[in-house]
């Protein structure tokens, strides 16, 4: 399996957690040669102020646990 699957796999592992709060978050694109990931936030996160903490606390969290060669997810 991919880096891009297992990342994707553990986005939409996270979705429904987002979703439940009125928001949502795609995978855009998953650089392999600098460990970073792109994600965009929809709905509710797109302008909470709580999202910044989410995406760094809970999503990148969770990415790099089970994805250890990702170093950072950022929002675009």
């Amino acid at each position: 399996m991919s880096v891009k699957e297992r990342v994707a796999k553990v986005i939409e592992k996270i979705r429904p957690y987002i979703q439940s709060d009125g928001g949502d978050i795609s995978l855009v694109e998953v650089h392999e040669d600098t460990g970073i990931v792109e994600v965009a936030l929809h709905g509710a996160c797109g302008g909470c102020p709580s999202a910044m903490a989410t995406l760094k606390g809970g999503v990148e969290r969770m990415v790099r646990e089970e994805v250890p060669e990702i170093k950072e997810v950022v929002a675009v």
